[in-house]
């Protein structure tokens, strides 16, 4: 018997470490059989992400100088949002900040989303979700349950995968760092369908030697 800090009078009916068997620190686990709960964790979990992201790309924003090089301010999101093109001019050169200032608000506005959602679903919704909502509730030893879980959000990613590729053919393109001139936004026009180049890239050298 291991011995763990709680405090029973902070606890929750249902949520506790005698009922659920994992103390506070154990996270999620104390939720597996609470899908409504555990759905409350999920969102706000991802609405904290996508509030990081947000205020770490204003804050990016606000202290971004146009006459330096990225690498040098230290930048993580910017010269991601960079690479999809927006903002940049001939040359690899920075020109317009305002689609990343946009990014950053659309985060934030997300995030506020997520935020309620997450604390509506933990705290004022149904504490399981096999009876209102059979489609989202789901029995852990129900293996074709959780696959189906799994090929969804497999799907999502995807989806988001498959974005990407649409803004490289058809919306305004990526940034080219080989672009004669120092770099420069291009659309893709030439695209490669080759298995064998796509999964050669598994195989080349991870420390640049190959491209």
């Amino acid at each position: 018997h291991v011995e763990t800090l709680f405090n029973g009078t902070l606890a929750l009916a249902g949520r506790d470490q005698e009922t659920t068997g994992f103390a506070w620190w154990a996270g999620n686990a104390r939720l597996i059989n609470l899908s409504g709960k555990l759905l409350g964790a999920h969102v706000a979990h991802a609405g904290l992400i996508v509030f990081w992201a947000g205020a770490m790309n204003l804050f990016e924003v606000a202290h971004f100088v146009p006459e330096k090089p990225m690498y040098e301010q230290g930048l993580i999101l910017l010269p991601h949002l960079a690479t999809l093109g927006w903002g940049v001019g001939p040359g690899g050169e920075v020109i317009d900040t305002f689609p990343y200032f946009v990014s950053g608000v659309l985060h934030l506005i997300s995030s506020a989303v997520l935020g309620f959602g997450g604390i509506y679903h933990a705290l004022l919704g149904p504490e399981t979700l096999e009876e209102s909502f059979p489609f989202f509730g789901y029995v852990w030893k129900d293996r074709n349950k959780m696959t189906t879980i799994l090929g969804i959000h497999l799907i999502l990613l995807g989806i988001g995968a498959f974005l990407l590729v649409l803004k490289a053919l058809y919306f305004g393109g990526v940034y080219d760092t080989w672009a004669p001139g120092g770099g420069d936004v291009k659309r893709i026009t030439n695209l490669t369908l080759s298995p064998s180049v796509i999964f050669g890239y598994l195989l080349k050298s991870p420390f640049g030697g190959e491209g």
